[in-house]
C-alpha cells in the first residue's frame, strides 16, 4: 500500500478545499434548507461528481490546456460566472416565495435528476477549479503511478467531496436549521444571493 502513500496529501489538500465556503457550499446549504433533505443529497451528490470530473481531467493533463490556451480558460471563466450570477438572481428572486419544505417538487418526473445537475454544473462553472486540482496532482503525483491509481484518485476524489457536502446537507436539513431558515428567509435568501454573485463576477473579473 506503501505506493499509494501519495493519496494522503492530496486527500488532506482536497478536504481543506472542499471545506472551505464557495459557491458549492451556499448552493448546498440553500437547498438543504430551502428545499428538502433528498433534494440537498442530490446536490451533494452531483458535486461529488463535478469534482470527481476535474479528477480525470486534472491526471489526464488537461489542465495545462487550460494554463496554456488563455482564449479558453477565459471563455471557460466568464461562462462560469455568469452561471454563478444566474443562480444569485434565482434565490434573490425566491426571497419572498413561501416556504414549502418538503419532497414534492423531486417527487415529480425527473426532480432529483434536476438537482443532481445543478450541483454537477454548478461545480463545473468554475474553471479555477481543474488548475486547483492540477497543481496539486502535479505537486503529489509521483513520476510512476501504480496500476488502477486513476480509478483510485476519482473514487478518493469523489468520497471525499460527495461526503462532505451530504454531511452538510443532513445537518442543515433538520427541523431546527429549517425552522430558523422559514424564520429568517428573506435574509438568508439575499444574503447568500448577494455571496453567490459575489463570487460569479469576481470570478469573471478575475485575471
Amino acid at each position: 500500500m506503501s505506493e499509494y502513500a501519495f493519496l494522503l496529501p492530496i486527500s488532506l489538500f482536497l478536504l481543506l478545499g472542499v471545506m472551505s465556503p464557495g459557491p458549492s457550499f451556499i448552493l448546498v446549504v440553500q437547498t438543504a434548507m430551502a428545499k428538502s433533505r433528498s433534494a440537498a443529497l442530490a446536490v451533494a451528490l452531483g458535486l461529488g461528481v463535478g469534482a470527481t470530473c476535474f479528477a480525470l481531467l486534472a491526471s489526464a493533463g488537461l489542465f495545462s490546456l487550460l494554463a496554456a490556451v488563455p482564449t479558453v480558460y477565459l471563455a471557460l471563466k466568464v461562462a462560469g460566472g455568469l452561471y454563478l450570477c444566474f443562480l444569485a438572481v434565482q434565490i434573490w428572486r425566491s426571497a419572498s416565495a413561501p416556504v414549502a419544505l418538503d419532497d414534492s417538487h423531486v417527487q415529480r418526473p425527473g426532480g432529483l435528476a434536476n438537482m443532481f445537475l445543478l450541483g454537477l454544473v454548478t461545480q463545473l462553472s468554475n474553471p479555477k477549479t481543474a488548475i486547483v486540482f492540477g497543481s496539486a496532482f502535479a505537486a503529489f503525483l509521483p513520476a510512476q503511478l501504480p496500476d488502477n491509481a486513476l480509478v483510485v484518485i476519482s473514487g478518493t476524489t469523489f468520497v471525499i467531496d460527495a461526503a462532505w457536502y451530504v454531511a452538510v446537507a443532513l445537518l442543515l436539513s433538520t427541523q431546527r436549521p429549517q425552522r430558523f431558515y422559514r424564520r429568517f428567509k428573506h435574509y438568508i435568501c439575499k444574503g447568500a444571493s448577494t455571496l453567490m454573485g459575489g463570487m460569479g463576477l469576481k470570478l469573471i473579473m478575475d485575471p
